[in-house]
């Protein structure tokens, strides 16, 4: 009896071309390859994930078989998904992302969601320092309409990109995006009822142990502090209190473990009368809330 041939999956199938992709992910040690496979080849035809679902015996186009190749390669060299896609999805924005800019976590929504709850009702003024691919301060502009947002950033390259994100999502609305090391450009804007932050937190001695993607890949200025980690902390909340309205608010990410020394900081400065922390998805203290004297509660 002659043998029967094994049938091979063709991979030009959208059914096949994800479970090649996938396995080729797992083996390169990516975390959620079968996720990433769909994303990637819902990207290279154009589809969601549904219709992937829906359509595996659809045949895919020469040019999205050929983009799917050169995708799969990258993300198996450890890039960052998002760099590949090119966005980031962040408080239901799509946040456009490229190695110049820090890719927003989910972690910092929550700096986002603390804003809100302390900003003064109706108008007010906000400040977003270090603001990256301008996640924060676009998403505070959106919820707060009548809010004016200031956001810094010493990186020219990432003002280029806030910029652009803010023009996609919000063409009728002007955000000032100011050039300048950390505070020093609020100087004439004086003063702010909330100031936020997601400041560089890491210790140099603990960027060779982050994965390949991060250290590999995102702006080494947006992720590392100093010595300890806490050094541009320190500054802002050594430096904030004095542009800050009474009764104002500084908030800042931090990394894990640095909450027993921000809160000590804070109980030493007499400008400072109030400061807690709230945890993240982890439980890990995370979003730090420091309010400075004056001013109704809030």
């Amino acid at each position: 009896m002659t043998p029967r041939a094994a049938v091979v999956p063709d991979p030009s199938r959208v059914g096949a071309a994800v479970k090649q992709a996938s396995a080729r992910l797992a083996a390169a040690g990516i975390p959620a390859p079968g996720l990433e496979a769909d994303l990637l080849v819902g990207a290279a035809c154009g589809a969601s994930r549904a219709w992937l679902r829906a359509h595996a015996t659809a045949v895919l186009s020469p040019a999205a078989v050929s983009q799917l190749e050169a995708t799969l390669a990258r993300r198996a060299a450890r890039e960052p998904l998002q760099y590949i896609l090119g966005e980031q999805e962040f408080r239901s924005l799509r946040i456009q992302v490229d190695p110049r800019v820090l890719i927003p976590r989910p972690e910092t929504e929550l700096l986002v969601e603390e804003a809100l709850r302390r900003a003064p009702a109706g108008g007010c003024r906000i400040a977003d320092i270090g603001t990256g691919s301008g996640c924060v301060a676009i998403a505070l502009a959106v919820e707060l309409p009548a809010a004016e947002v200031v956001a810094t950033d010493r990186s020219a390259a990432a003002l280029e990109v806030a910029r652009e994100n803010a023009g996609r999502l919000l063409p009728e609305r002007a955000l000032r995006f100011v050039r300048g090391d950390l505070l020093a450009p609020l100087a004439a804007d004086l003063p702010f009822d909330v100031i936020v932050s997601n400041p560089p937190y890491v210790a140099e001695l603990e960027f060779p142990g982050l994965p390949p993607e991060v250290k590999a890949h995102e702006p080494i200025a947006a992720l590392v502090a100093g010595e300890t980690g806490l050094e541009v902390i320190r500054a802002l909340l050594r430096d904030a209190p004095p542009l800050l309205s009474a009764g104002g608010w500084l908030l800042l990410e931090i990394g894990a473990g640095q909450w027993p020394e921000v809160r000590s900081q804070v109980a030493s400065d007499a400008r400072y009368v109030r400061s807690e922390c709230t945890p993240d998805f982890q439980g890990i203290p995370r979003i730090v809330a420091a309010r400075v004297a004056g001013g109704p509660p809030r």
